[in-house]
């Protein structure tokens, strides 16, 4: 279908490297934005929303998005003040941070996980442990996708070397899934949606029951907290505003989303599906939208340390803050 097509391409470019410029704002304060992949993927309807309904404008924030190469360039980027602030996963801080990178986040983006395990329902995978033996498809071996994998399996006693785990990069993760060509993927409700839309059959385990995964979260260095507070927390609180409007009624935030993405023009009906999707697995779950969670930092990086993924653990405390949610 037409709006399967343009998402499939969506998704193609979302981790490739590509921007977008935002139109001119009222605002005072030019900000840059680093997202990690482009300003149309779904995935990135808060921002997107929070700047066409005036909610940056109204903190007195003129802001503009910019791309970077991932989440961990994004805060390389912000890391060496090459952008005031930007995007990544809740995870980056554990992943940067040993190495002299000073970013945390600044807000979580929902107490769900951007990720979940997807099995195509002929396959027989009908609990974790079914996955022994099959083929799983992630973006690459140095991302979240394959992060949770491994996760997911350890938490009921699998190794990586008890499944076939293919990196297919930012398309192949879910063209071989739509295909039939792997059991399984590792995949972001936006992959989840095109599957739909391409009439897979498929099962979705909730990534959150197995393992600490994180959604995406707003990154800043530790310089840029302490040089202007007042711009974070009117970021945080403006994009907060985008989330929940999200949250609160997935079909009309859909129609101020396509309003502020163009290429989505008369594609609310599908968003609404995709946001729902977002609604149900990655935004609900935090006591106070925005909050990070210190015990779900520890338990992640604990697992990314035994897991050889980092060399060594940050103290938590040096990983995020909490003080620009409220």
């Amino acid at each position: 279908m037409h709006f399967t097509k343009k998402l499939i391409a969506a998704s193609a470019a979302a981790i490739a490297v590509a921007g977008i410029a935002s139109a001119p704002a009222q605002a005072q304060k030019k900000v840059t934005y680093l997202l990690p992949a482009p300003a149309f993927v779904p995935a990135f309807a808060p921002w997107m929303i929070a700047k066409q309904k005036g909610y940056y404008a109204a903190e007195g924030l003129d802001v503009t998005f910019q791309r970077a190469k991932g989440g961990v360039d994004v805060a390389k980027q912000v890391g060496v003040g090459n952008a005031q602030i930007g995007g990544g996963i809740g995870d980056t801080s554990i992943l940067v941070r040993p190495n002299g990178i000073p970013v945390r986040s600044v807000g979580l983006m929902g107490g769900g996980s951007l990720v979940q395990l997807v099995a195509r329902a002929d396959r027989g995978i009908n609990k974790v442990e079914d996955l022994k033996g099959k083929t799983i498809s992630v973006m690459s071996y140095q991302d979240t996708t394959f992060y949770a994998s491994q996760g997911i399996m350890a938490s009921r006693g699998l190794t990586r070397n008890d499944a076939n785990i293919q990196a297919a990069g930012p398309t192949g993760v879910w063209k071989l899934f739509v295909e039939g060509k792997v059991d399984a993927m590792i995949g972001v409700p936006d992959w989840i949606g095109i599957a739909f839309g391409k009439k897979v059959k498929m099962k979705i385990f909730n990534a959150k029951d197995y393992f600490p995964s994180m959604a995406q979260a707003i990154l800043a260095s530790d310089e840029m907290i302490k040089k202007d507070p007042k711009l974070i927390r009117s970021l945080v609180q403006a994009t907060l505003k985008g989330l929940k409007d999200l949250m609160d009624n997935p079909a009309a935030a859909a129609q101020d989303y396509v309003k502020a993405v163009p290429r989505w023009a008369k594609m609310a009906g599908p968003m609404t599906g995709t946001f729902k999707l977002y609604n149900k697995y990655t935004w609900p779950g935090q006591k106070t939208l925005g909050e990070m969670n210190p015990k779900q930092l520890a338990s992640l990086q604990d697992f990314y340390l035994k897991a050889g993924f980092i060399k060594k653990a940050t103290p938590v405390e040096d990983l995020y803050t909490n003080e620009f949610i409220k």
